[in-house]
């Protein structure tokens, strides 16, 4: 199983070096990969409580200088062979069929949330919202902690403590998202890199994921049930390897494989925003690099 996942080979492929045949070899695969995820999920990805949030969010300060942030999320386009009795339902806008991986990442790249299995034609927004961790989100029901001062800055008061996206993610209270591209300011061109250097994380697991587990590499050749266990088990084995020797890992990568999904945002909670991009170019939260990169 661990060579189908980290080689990429085909279960075809894999038929000629083990001499079992292939539907053999996908049951073993298949239920393999599920047996994974279900015995590791509990450990490797639990549910947060307010203390692992607060815990992740100091964390992310000291690796990202981005305060108050409980992680990054992003949305990744899985590529698969066409699905049976789907029509167009998985194919996205770069021309290929895909089911979209939906994940929240720390600072240290592990995956504290994931969702799969939305089709590649959804838009970010309502592969958002449908999901699991989305609904949890909404409802208010992941158990995130209280707004806090950012620190050295207690004169604006409490602000929520909130993951970080891209311009694919609407802007709530509890989650943040640059500032349109359009004639910004020096102040909103800081936060956009702030913003961006903080999210660089999730990507950053997506790639070392991508670079571990290669059957990422090619298009998933197995029906969608299955699809979900194998996406499940690299996610799980991704954790269970950088909390067990993740200071090992090469880490240099390519994500050219896995393509970025979009869709269209909102502006709500803006002064939130606002006030993040104010603490950015103040003596307490300014960094002395940050000019050079806007």
């Amino acid at each position: 199983m661990s060579r189908y996942l980290a080689s990429g080979n085909s279960i075809k492929s894999l038929y000629f070096e083990y001499l079992i045949g292939t539907t053999t070899l996908s049951e073993i695969i298949e239920h393999t990969c599920k047996s994974l995820w279900i015995c590791l999920q509990p450990t490797y990805m639990p549910g947060k409580t307010e203390e692992d949030w607060i815990n992740i969010a100091n964390f992310y300060f000291e690796r990202t200088h981005f305060p108050n942030c409980l992680g990054s999320i992003d949305g990744k386009h899985i590529r698969i062979e066409r699905p049976e009795n789907t029509g167009s339902e998985a194919f996205n806008y770069k021309k290929y069929y895909s089911l979209i991986l939906l994940a929240i990442a720390d600072a240290d790249y592990c995956f504290t949330a994931i969702d799969f299995g939305a089709y590649g034609s959804n838009s970010d927004s309502s592969v958002f919202k449908n999901s699991n961790f989305g609904k949890r989100f909404l409802n208010n029901q992941m158990h995130l902690p209280e707004s806090a001062t950012l620190p050295d800055y207690e004169e604006v008061g409490p602000l929520p403590f909130v993951f970080v996206g891209d311009e694919a993610f609407p802007l709530m209270e509890h989650l943040m998202r640059p500032y349109p591209n359009r004639n910004l300011s020096i102040k909103q061109r800081v936060y956009n890199y702030r913003l961006s250097y903080a999210r660089r994380t999730v990507e950053c697991a997506f790639g070392i994921m991508a670079n571990k587990w290669r059957i990422l590499h090619r298009p998933l050749d197995v029906k969608l049930d299955f699809c979900d266990h194998i996406i499940k088990a690299c996610c799980i084995l991704h954790n269970f390897v950088r909390q067990h020797d993740g200071k090992q890992l090469n880490e240099s990568f390519q994500v050219s494989e896995i393509a970025s999904i979009r869709t269209r945002s909102s502006n709500n909670v803006i002064d939130v925003r606002n006030l993040f991009a104010d603490y950015f170019t103040s003596t307490a939260g300014a960094l002395s690099w940050q000019y050079e990169n806007i």
